[in-house]
């Protein structure tokens, strides 16, 4: 190669000899940031029309916010959504076992619970039992005619209805565990009992918390259905009252604020119990 040649080649930038002596540039994000701007604004306008807005009579919803008949609507509310929880997934762990066993008739009566429960509404599960006593006037001799109060057949119609789901988080628990670790527990000679509370349990729990936390924060909301059925729970209370008094608005924000603030602290709990059951994992950190 000529030395004319050579003249012509550009030379080769210079590479600093610490790493240090780099400068980094940001990458600039003006779109994102006047997209943040844009969102804050519209959201404070919004809180603003709401807490400026007359028509929420802010002054009825404190009056009424601890009301007595308020607070027991709300306490019936509360009663209600843990009855049901605990006796729906009780009853979806039984679902679970029986279609995850070796057995076909178990898997197939498992599978068709699930599958009927899920396919019809709440609302229309709530009036079929409301109305039992017109479709089986006797069962077993006995009378159905008013056997059931209302407040038995929310939890009957509820629990029925979250142990289809229940059943279905259990399973998808339990299956996610390796089996290779059951197989190892099966080595060391661990006793089945041993095997479920050690190894299969605290792991199938992981994947169990985060759909059932949504599962108890969907089941305190879904028992204002039963108001339906004159249940006297947070909503029913909240409409006893503004059919006296023609106050409609205030009374759904008090039912409103109510639920907003339970499903909250249920929320912060749902997450130090998933904290919990994540430990040892990059999901804890």
């Amino acid at each position: 190669m000529s030395s004319e040649t050579l003249a012509k080649v550009p030379a080769a930038p210079e590479i600093p000899e610490r790493a240090d002596a780099l400068t980094i540039v940001p990458q600039r994000r003006l779109g994102q940031w006047i997209a943040a701007v844009a969102v804050l604004v519209l959201l404070g306008l919004a809180v603003d029309s709401v807490l400026r807005n007359k028509a929420f009579q802010w002054n009825v919803v404190a009056d009424y916010f601890t009301s007595d008949s308020v607070l027991r609507g709300l306490w019936l509310t509360l009663w209600l959504t843990a009855v049901v929880m605990v006796l729906g997934f009780a009853l979806g762990a039984l679902l679970a076992a029986f279609r995850l066993s070796a057995n076909p008739v178990l898997r197939a009566v498992s599978w068709g619970y699930v599958w009927l429960f899920r396919s019809i509404p709440i609302l229309v599960q709530l009036l079929l039992w409301f109305n039992i006593g017109a479709l089986y006037p006797q069962i077993l001799g006995v009378k159905t005619v008013n056997l059931l109060s209302p407040v038995a057949v929310a939890v009957v119609g509820l629990t029925l209805h979250e142990a289809a789901y229940a059943a279905e988080v259990v399973r998808g628990g339990i299956l996610s565990v390796d089996r290779g670790q059951i197989e190892a527990a099966q080595a060391l000679g661990l006793s089945r009992w041993r095997r479920w509370r050690r190894i299969v349990l605290p792991q199938a729990m992981r994947s169990i918390v985060p759909p059932a936390g949504n599962m108890l924060i969907g089941a305190l909301k879904g028992t204002s259905i039963v108001s339906v059925i004159a249940v006297n729970d947070l909503l029913f209370s909240a409409q006893l009252i503004y059919h006296r008094t023609y106050q409609v608005i205030p009374l759904l924000m008090v039912a409103t604020l109510w639920y907003t603030l339970v499903t909250s602290v249920l929320g912060v709990g749902q997450y130090y119990v998933e904290k919990h059951y994540a430990r040892g994992t990059e999901s804890a950190r």
